[in-house]
């Protein structure tokens, strides 16, 4: 049955793509942007536009009226200069005004989008749902305080909140991962550390059907779930799976990565006070250190969650966007004999 739904963070990579899932499905949907000619020009037109910030309790309180369900995933960028405050007010404030709207309101369902992020580094992978929360960086603190919050939320005033932490996002119109393929199509790709460290991503496609599934399982309610792939590997995996999709040369540079480290945080240090975005910062350095690699068998079991996209098919079709859209240069069909996973 047809539900009024609201989304925040609808313009984004992930928010979009599930706008697009419930249009075409025929869910009436109201996304809540800080730009509605912005959320106009990527979104179907049948989608209504609230323009407002989620640290606005009034914008807030406008656009939950009327809804059902609540998808959560207004969030910040994650880059140097973004002050403390803000990652706060977004991630801690915002979520707090509208679990409060979608309660007056008497929402049924509020999905709340976290990262795995909040667990930072797993020391003995795969981790599930109940690895301890060890956050790095502000962006993971507040995301952690903001999952926690929703979740106390949902328990003391009877809200069916549900909590999806999410694995590294891709698929077709994410830009994060452009330019390590464009380094590994040149044959410049540099691995920093030994390439050991695992990364598990979560085709987009495969993320907005876990979203939805925590709106409409009962199951659901008062839960975590990881929603990743079903299958990973190391960063060094990864490199030359792309490169053999790419055609490219197999990468073989490394380099260690304590001296980027450095030479970010003292990047950081001058560039970010100037407002200047620094050439490299230490988490782009992190992503190559930090191992991170999940169970996802919770999901599957209350949820019935199943990916459907292999990292393979996935990266795939990455590349034939990235070549539609002139990002990278056009190229034979993607081939590849694949890299060794997980499951």
């Amino acid at each position: 049955m047809a539900e009024p739904i609201l989304v925040t963070g609808g313009t984004g990579f992930t928010g979009s793509h599930l706008v697009r899932a419930l249009v075409a499905d025929g869910q009436p949907v109201r996304v809540l942007a800080r730009s509605a000619g912005r959320a106009r020009d990527v979104l179907p037109p049948e989608v209504e536009v609230v323009e407002g910030d989620v640290v606005d309790a009034g914008a807030v309180q406008h656009a939950m009226r009327g809804r059902a369900v609540v998808y959560h995933l207004a969030t910040t960028f994650r880059q140097a200069g973004i002050p403390d405050a803000r990652h706060r007010a977004v991630h801690v404030e915002g979520t707090r005004l509208l679990l409060e709207a979608a309660r007056a309101e008497g929402v049924r369902r509020f999905v709340h989008c976290s990262t795995v992020g909040v667990h930072s580094h797993i020391e003995r992978p795969p981790a599930d749902e109940s690895w301890p929360h060890t956050p790095g960086d502000i962006y993971q603190q507040t995301k952690s305080e903001a999952e926690i919050l929703a979740l106390d939320f949902g328990r003391r005033h009877g809200l069916a909140v549900t909590v999806a932490r999410p694995s590294t996002i891709y698929g077709p119109g994410d830009l994060r991962l452009l330019k390590m393929f464009r380094m590994l199509a040149k044959g410049r790709f540099v691995m920093l550390g030994n390439g050991k460290p695992f990364l598990h991503m979560v085709y987009v496609d495969d993320l907005v059907r876990g979203l939805r599934l925590m709106a409409e399982r009962p199951e659901a309610v008062g839960e975590v779930f990881i929603l990743a792939g079903g299958e990973y590997g190391s960063l060094a995996e990864l490199a030359e799976l792309i490169a053999r999709l790419l055609d490219a040369p197999r990468p073989r540079l490394r380099l260690p990565a304590w001296p980027f480290f450095l030479a970010g945080a003292l990047c950081e240090a001058v560039c970010v006070p100037l407002g200047v975005e620094p050439p490299i910062y230490r988490r782009r350095v992190a992503f190559f250190t930090k191992s991170r690699a999940f169970n996802i068998e919770k999901a599957r079991r209350v949820l019935g969650y199943q990916p459907r996209v292999g990292l393979e098919e996935g990266l795939r079709r990455c590349i034939d966007w990235y070549r539609a859209q002139g990002h990278l240069p056009a190229g034979a069909p993607t081939t590849g004999v694949g890299a060794p996973i997980r499951l």
